[in-house]
């Protein structure tokens, strides 16, 4: 007897709660804040998930995606972190390596890294730095010998278009002149075509899912100089890591571990995130929505076609990791400092 009218009490406590958790989205307009111009890797990925995570969302919300350039995508985390209310109405798809930016106390972050709601992230995700193949350099070493160092362009400091030809200027003494300003990844693009500026840094992802990039490797527009990943990528077979080209130099113990810190992005991939305070049992629906939009099998077919690889991080890994790469002691702040050009 006990416990049927434990059952029955449970029961008509916890429904209600359940029930409002399902409603809360119905009839709701969500929307994805993109910290990139109109066509660039995280603006297609965003419009994407936009289109078949609703489906996975009790309630079944809308959701529109909104494009806020600038600063290699701070301006978007400034606002989904500071201005959108903690209501889960409001997500992210930002760049990681804005998180540089706050390690080194810049005045336009507005947001603490470690403090999103991380949502996920579709997987994580090596770089690759590239040069116009006009260009009379055939390896990376050989930008030691630029009579004029080549221009790299790039939107911002949080941007893997400035970190990366940065890191590498520190580590092999190359010489490079990286251009920012541009307003989005698609703008640097332009760029790289019209000569203005002659080399990049970006994701393998961001580079083989989305036009030019796929048309720049077949028709061999730009020559591949260095990837980031710990072991060659499948679509590089030919492209040295940066690790090879240290073991190569003799590289010492501290380019290493700055060379690691400074990769670190990689990690997050292209990640969703949210505001922080939302209620956990919205963030919960939100973590299992994005998982189970990962799976499903139209969101797949999506993702072969615009050839994007899938290998999921949890944002309980995320939340972790963001928790992990901010906190890092003066010694590592200060050489990345240098490698930012401060």
């Amino acid at each position: 007897m006990r416990r049927v009218i434990f059952l029955i009490v449970y029961v008509s406590f916890f429904t209600p709660q359940l029930q409002a958790q399902s409603d809360f989205y119905k009839g709701k307009q969500m929307k994805i804040v993109v910290g990139a111009s109109t066509g660039a890797a995280s603006d297609l990925y965003a419009r994407v998930v936009a289109h078949h995570l609703p489906k996975q969302i009790p309630g079944k919300p809308d959701i529109i995606v909104q494009n806020m350039p600038g600063g290699g995508s701070i301006t978007a985390a400034n606002y989904v972190y500071s201005v959108a209310k903690p209501d889960g109405l409001t997500l992210g798809a930002v760049t990681a390596p804005i998180y540089f930016a706050q390690l080194l106390g810049r005045k336009e972050v507005q947001f603490d890294w470690g403090k999103f709601t991380w949502i996920g992230t579709p997987e994580e995700n090596d770089e690759l730095f590239f040069i116009r193949s006009d260009q009379p350099y055939k390896t990376l070493l050989d930008l030691r010998k630029a009579g004029e160092a080549p221009r790299c362009g790039a939107s911002g400091v949080g941007s893997t278009g400035f970190y990366i030809p940065k890191l590498l200027e520190e580590i092999f003494s190359l010489k490079i002149n990286v251009v920012t300003g541009y307003p989005g990844a698609a703008d640097v693009d332009v760029a790289v075509e019209k000569n203005e500026v002659h080399c990049r840094g970006t994701t393998i992802s961001a580079f083989f899912g989305r036009e030019p990039g796929r048309t720049w490797a077949k028709n061999g527009f730009v020559r591949f100089l260095v990837q980031t990943g710990d072991k060659r990528n499948h679509r590089l077979p030919d492209t040295p890591t940066i690790w090879e080209l240290m073991e190569q130099e003799k590289g010492t113990e501290a380019k290493r571990r700055l060379a690691r810190v400074v990769l670190g992005p990689g990690a997050f991939g292209r990640p969703i995130l949210a505001t922080p305070g939302i209620p956990a049992d919205r963030v919960k629906i939100l973590r299992e929505a994005y998982t189970q939009m990962l799976k499903d099998l139209e969101f797949l077919a999506d993702a072969n076609k615009r050839q994007w690889e899938i290998n999921p991080v949890s944002g309980e890994r995320l939340e972790a990791l963001a928790k992990e790469v901010i906190n890092q002691p003066p010694e590592i702040i200060e050489r990345m400092k240098k490698v930012m050009g401060e």
